[in-house]
C-alpha cells in the first residue's frame, strides 16, 4: 500500500493524531507524491532541515518565472486582495525584496528589544492568569492564550487600546490564515479576502494617523524607512500579527493540554521553563506543514523532484523523527537538552519572532505554575478542523 494513501489532512481522526502516519511515511521513504494536493511529502528531519535552507526552493517563484513558465495557473482574480496582501509580506518574498525587508524588520526583534518587552509580557501574562484564577477557571484559550500575544503585537504596532478594530485583530488573522490550509474552500477564500480588505483598510488609516502624529511604535518606525512602500508596510504588519500569535496561542493551549493529558503538569520545571517550552514546541508543533516551490530540479534520497513542483515539508513528522531524536522521539521529555526542532523553520525564512514567542510562552507557563498549580481539565477539548495550523476551539479548565 502507498504510504501517502494514509495521509488524510481533512480527516478529524488524522488531524487529532497524525504521528502514526508520519512514522509510516518516514519508514517508507524520503519523498512521497500526494495526488490530492499535487505535492511531494517530505517527512524526515534531515531532509526537511536541509530543504528549509536550500535556495533552489522558494516560498514564491514569481521573482524568477511567470506563471506560464512555471507551469502553474495564475491565482483566481476574485482573491486578489488576499494575494496582494500576502505576496508583499516577508514570509512569501524571495530574492532582493526579502533581504531588504527582513533587514529592516529584524531591527524590531533584536534580543535587546525582546528583553525590553519582557516585563510587559510577564505583567500581561500574570494579569490574565490572575483573572482566570479569580473566576475559578474557564476557557484558557479565550481568557489567556489569545489575548496575550495579540496585546503584545498590538502594542508593538501602536494599535490604540481604544480603537474598536483592536477586537478584530484575532478574527481577521484567523480568516487570513485559513488560506494556508490545503486546498482551501471558496468560502474560506471569501472570508480571507474580506479580512484582507478590512485589515488593510484599518492599517492604512493607522499609518495615516502615525504620519501626522508619530509615536514610539513599529508603524511609526516603518513610516520613516524610505525603502518601504505603503503596501509593504501593511503586509509586514499583518504578517507580524498572524505569525506573531498563531504559534503562541496554539502552543499555549496545546502545551497545557499535553501536560495535563500526560499527568506532567506538576513535573513542569519552573527553573528550566525555556527547555520545557522548546520540548512542547517539538512534541506537538503548532504548524505541521510548510510549503516550498521547487525553482530548480532537486534530488531527495534518490527521488528527482523537477522544477515547477511543490514540496510539503512535514514539520510535525520531522520533529518526531527517531533518526534525529532517538528512541525517545515520541516521548515528552521536558528536560530534553539536544532539541533541534524545526518548529520555527530554518534558513532565510527562520521565524523572526521566535525569541518573542518563547518569551510569551515562558511567561504564560510561569504564571500558570505560580497561580494555578492545581490546574485541571474541565472537559475534553474539541480540535479545530485545520491540519496545517493545528489548534483547539477552546480549552476549559478548573483551578
Amino acid at each position: 500500500m502507498d504510504a501517502a494513501a494514509a495521509f488524510d489532512p481533512w480527516s478529524p481522526e488524522f488531524v487529532a493524531d497524525p504521528y502514526p502516519v508520519y512514522a509510516e511515511l518516514r519508514a517508507a521513504g524520503p519523498a512521497h507524491w500526494y495526488g490530492p494536493t499535487r505535492q511531494w511529502l517530505i517527512p524526515r528531519h534531515e531532509d526537511v532541515s536541509a530543504l528549509l535552507r536550500d535556495r533552489r526552493l522558494g516560498r514564491t517563484y514569481t521573482h524568477r518565472f511567470t506563471h506560464e513558465e512555471f507551469g502553474r495557473e495564475a491565482p483566481d482574480p476574485r482573491h486578489e486582495p488576499f494575494h496582494t496582501l500576502n505576496d508583499h509580506g516577508l514570509l512569501d518574498l524571495e530574492g532582493a525584496d526579502h533581504t531588504r525587508i527582513r533587514r529592516l524588520v529584524s531591527k524590531a526583534f533584536t534580543p535587546r528589544t525582546v528583553e525590553r518587552l519582557a516585563p510587559t509580557v510577564r505583567g500581561l501574562a500574570d494579569g490574565l492568569v490572575g483573572e482566570l484564577v479569580a473566576a475559578g477557571g474557564g476557557d484558557l484559550q479565550a481568557a489567556v492564550a489569545e489575548p496575550l500575544p495579540v496585546a503584545v503585537i498590538a502594542a508593538m504596532l501602536g494599535v490604540p487600546e481604544e480603537d474598536e478594530e483592536r477586537a478584530m485583530l484575532r478574527p481577521w488573522s484567523a480568516a487570513i490564515c485559513g488560506m494556508f490550509e490545503l486546498n482551501p474552500s471558496e468560502e474560506t477564500a471569501r472570508a480571507a479576502v474580506r479580512a484582507s480588505i478590512e485589515f488593510s483598510g484599518y492599517l492604512r488609516e493607522l499609518i495615516a494617523r502615525r504620519r501626522a502624529e508619530p509615536g514610539e511604535d513599529l508603524v511609526s518606525a516603518l513610516i520613516g524607512v524610505e525603502e518601504l512602500t505603503e503596501q509593504e508596510m501593511v503586509s509586514t504588519c499583518v504578517l507580524l500579527l498572524n505569525a506573531g500569535h498563531e504559534a503562541t496561542v496554539n502552543t499555549t493551549v496545546g502545551g497545557v493540554w499535553t501536560l495535563l493529558r500526560h499527568g506532567a503538569w506538576e513535573a513542569l520545571p519552573a527553573p528550566g521553563l525555556s527547555t520545557a517550552v522548546d520540548e512542547l514546541l517539538r512534541y506537538d508543533t503548532p504548524l505541521h506543514l510548510f510549503e516550498r516551490w521547487v525553482l530548480d530540479d532537486i534530488e531527495v534520497g534518490g527521488t528527482v523532484i523537477p522544477r515547477g513542483s511543490e514540496v510539503a515539508l512535514l514539520l510535525g513528522s520531522a520533529n518526531r523523527d527517531p533518526a534525529r531524536f532517538g528512541r525517545t522521539a515520541d516521548v515528552l521529555d521536558l528536560t530534553r537538552a539536544d532539541n533541534p526542532h524545526v518548529t520555527f523553520g530554518a534558513g532565510i525564512h527562520y521565524c523572526l519572532g521566535a525569541p518573542l514567542a518563547r518569551l510569551e510562552l515562558a511567561a504564560v507557563f510561569d504564571a500558570l505554575l505560580r497561580r494555578a498549580p492545581g490546574l485541571r481539565l474541565a472537559a475534553d477539548p474539541v480540535r479545530r478542523p485545520g491540519y496545517v495550523i493545528r489548534g483547539f476551539e477552546s480549552l476549559l479548565v478548573e483551578v
